[in-house]
């Protein structure tokens, strides 16, 4: 049997591995300061549309195939609607009410979403140390997504039900006002994108899909922006077309596509363990740019999001290393 040749390490690649995560976690930052001058609907449209395009010129230059056949247009389209209109309008919308670093964090929560809807859809195995990081990323998810004064008196057994609104439609309101419930939405739409992206790989390039979802799903955001967002055009400066143009060629267009350069290169393990980056460099630079602080418990927060991030992405080659320790086997980097 022929023996494939070993993973490239990612030190070889240097800042080329760090590169997609920044340019993730800056976009963000860039997105934030933009939001004041212009309408969700708008900026999530203008970063949408544009990269698809981009993405569907490079698919033609590669030569890759378009989509054939009513079934390709049909999961392209739905994953168009999840991952492309629901995850940028959610997303958008809760940049208004919340911080950029924040916001990322909760986005990057995704793949704890991702586990649960794969045990369930595909029986895949989440093991032990996917259920420990399940349950630290809700307790992180609770402490990012709940009001302070809330978690205080939960800690100091004075909660009270008679310190919420009496109206359900009350309490709703007051969560999805800050802005984190929204990035959860769309931390979920972004997860149920990844599961769909299996369903459209069966009948279309994967290359094109991404492009084409991008074009698609950005159509309903601009005929919501035109209907119900005036001009919002009219605020924007240089700077702001400028954190538009960084957001829609690098931080989406260049970005995936160095993602999905360094993954086609055998470090794909690597890569999804640097996943806790994005946000890492959303909250630096959003407190350098934005001024943007978290409370103490946001902070703890964070932190366990982030062990949850690592824990999901990274459970198997921890697995594997404990049971190599185990057994007393010399423990080995992996590529």
């Amino acid at each position: 049997m022929q023996t494939l040749p070993p993973a490239p390490k990612l030190p070889q690649f240097g800042l080329l591995v760090i590169a997609p995560f920044f340019l993730w976690g800056t976009a963000m930052v860039a997105m934030k300061g933009v939001i004041p001058h212009t309408e969700p609907f708008f900026l999530a449209a203008f970063r949408l549309m544009p990269a698809g395009l981009l993405v569907l010129i490079a698919a033609w230059m590669m030569g890759r195939p378009q989509p054939k056949g009513w079934q390709a247009w049909v999961w392209i389209t739905v994953f168009a609607l999840v991952d492309g209109t629901l995850f940028q309008g959610f997303l958008a919308q809760g940049l208004v009410r919340t911080g950029a670093g924040l916001g990322s964090v909760m986005i990057d929560s995704q793949p704890l979403a991702v586990a649960l809807m794969a045990r369930w859809l595909f029986r895949e195995q989440v093991g032990a140390l996917g259920w420990i990081g399940l349950g630290f990323g809700l307790l992180g998810i609770s402490l990012l997504g709940l009001p302070d004064e809330w978690v205080l008196g939960l800690f100091q057994g004075r909660f009270a039900l008679a310190s919420l609104p009496t109206d359900g439609l009350a309490i709703v309101r007051l969560l999805f006002d800050q802005g984190e419930w929204l990035m959860l939405l769309a931390a979920l739409s972004m997860a149920v994108g990844t599961i769909l992206i299996r369903y459209v790989c069966r009948h279309a390039d994967p290359v094109v899909a991404t492009g084409w979802h991008m074009v698609l799903g950005g159509m309903p955001l601009l005929a919501l922006s035109l209907t119900t967002e005036g001009q919002p055009w009219l605020g924007l400066g240089i700077s702001d077309w400028g954190a538009i143009a960084y957001s829609t060629i690098l931080g989406s267009a260049i970005a995936y596509g160095l993602f999905f350069y360094l993954a086609s290169k055998g470090s794909l393990t690597s890569l999804s363990a640097l996943t806790f980056l994005t946000p890492v460099f959303a909250l630096l630079f959003g407190n350098l740019f934005l001024g943007e602080i978290l409370s103490p418990l946001q902070w703890a927060g964070v932190g366990f999001t982030l062990i949850s991030i690592y824990l999901i992405n990274q459970r198997e080659t921890l697995l594997a290393r404990l049971q190599r320790w185990r057994s007393g086997a010399p423990l080995q980097t992996e590529p």
